[in-house]
């Protein structure tokens, strides 16, 4: 037996093939349910540590990996908040937790990893459907059908377990290096995949970018603000969040600028105060702004960064938010420069191998240029009993779930591993 973190109570997923939206990583809504439905469930639904059967090897390709430790975010916050989740085929239960670092503990004879070896899982599984080009050719996080799956999300259990039993082609071997941070590989992974698709369509000029806007200082945010100045570039990051809270001295660590948005004066919020708008801002500033990352899920803000962007721009969506909020927006102002301005709006989510790997060569990179403020991102550490009733309004900036105590991590992991080589683009 083994303990697990799981939604229980939760209905059986006998809805269309595609279950949830396909929305990816990050917030979403259970397809076709209104607020009361969603009220009426998460009475019966329960957050819970349990104990399960410890999962055996099936096939020779699979590996049993002893978790270390799990990260929460955004889309975990729903989940546990909400309560709600498609949980696997028959089911009424889904063990919660996507962001995952562990270590092999048996291996099949055709995984080719080996016990003791360090991992981290992806998270989504390629739809059935022949005609999907994309997960047919190891893309599914371009699926075109949404019926894919997501372990600890959609369908299929996630890892906030004690084990987990997985195909080898879907985990990445991480160095040891990275074992103090190599759970923020995930969420990296994200950002990695906006940064590899900016810079192909970005081809269609020449780009020369000196400048980033971040919206947003969760841990996505930071990730990508951090990964901005490890490409040298000027960076900003406009947050609801305290100009003395943890992000924003984050932010200033890695030699960003943090600028704390004014709630009157945000996009959409329909206020009537004096305060400065990001256009506002970046206009009194003199800044013209080469690439936005949104990474809030405030549609709103969205609209405003549309303008913001500079000539030539792109503007990276990576947040979303379940509801039904509509407003007003100088429609043709904004399609008037998207056109005559050359700007991009692109739309991303989930992450496929190669970005598990170009982000663990990041955050290597991140750790050099700025000790330790990987570290200071995993603001809050837990325990498996403690997750059940926690309160993400108290959480820093990101919670991190220690299935093994820390300590114990390094001697967990095989001296003989071989080294870990990747080929990229960065």
């Amino acid at each position: 037996m083994m303990k697990t973190v799981r939604l229980t109570g939760l209905q059986a997923a006998t809805a269309a093939p595609g279950g949830l939206p396909g929305q990816g990583q990050g917030k979403r809504d259970p397809a076709g349910e209104g607020p009361e439905v969603k009220t009426k469930a998460a009475e019966t639904v329960k957050l819970e540590l349990t104990e399960t059967e410890r999962p055996q090897l099936k096939y020779p390709s699979e590996v049993l990996v002893r978790v270390l430790c799990v990260g929460l975010d955004g889309t975990d916050r729903e989940l546990m908040t909400e309560k709600y989740g498609v949980p696997p085929e028959g089911k009424d239960a889904l063990t919660i937790g996507h962001e995952s670092l562990g270590v092999v503990v048996e291996a099949g004879e055709a995984s080719g990893l080996a016990a003791g070896d360090l991992v981290c899982a992806l998270v989504r599984r390629p739809c059935n459907d022949p005609e999907c080009v994309n997960c047919r050719s190891g893309h599914s996080d371009f699926c075109e059908t949404g019926h894919y799956v997501e372990r600890g999300i959609k369908g299929r259990d996630g890892y906030l377990s004690e084990y987990y039993a997985e195909d080898a082609r879907y985990l990445v071997k991480v160095p040891p290096a990275c074992l103090d941070y190599g759970v923020l590989t995930e969420p990296q992974s994200i950002v990695e995949k906006v940064w590899d698709q900016v810079q192909r369509i970005q081809q269609r000029l020449i780009w020369q970018p000196k400048t980033v806007l971040v919206l947003g200082s969760g841990p996505l945010g930071l990730l990508a603000a951090l990964t901005s100045r490890c490409l040298g570039l000027d960076t900003v990051v406009w947050s609801k969040s305290p100009a003395d809270s943890p992000a924003a001295e984050l932010v200033r660590a890695c030699g960003a600028e943090f600028r704390q948005a004014d709630e009157a004066g945000d996009a959409g919020s329909g206020g009537t105060g004096s305060a400065e708008t990001l256009s506002g801002f970046l206009q009194r500033r003199g800044k013209r702004v080469d690439m936005i990352y949104e990474c809030t899920g405030y549609s709103p803000l969205a609209f405003e960064a549309m303008t913001a962007l500079g000539p030539g721009g792109v503007l990276a969506l990576l947040g979303v938010t379940p509801g039904g909020r509509s407003l007003q927006v100088p429609a043709d102002a904004i399609n008037q420069e998207l056109v005559l301005e050359n700007k991009c709006v692109l739309g991303s989510v989930n992450a496929s191998r190669k970005d598990f790997e170009t982000g663990l060569y990041r955050l290597q990179q991140m750790e050099e240029k700025f000790p330790g403020l990987l570290g200071r991102i995993m603001s809050d550490r837990l325990t498996m009993e403690q997750v059940p009733g926690l309160d993400f309004s108290k959480i820093a900036v990101k919670a991190v779930v220690d299935v093994v105590p820390q300590p114990q991590w390094r001697d967990m992991l095989s001296q003989s591993s071989s080294p870990v080589e990747y080929s990229f683009s960065v």
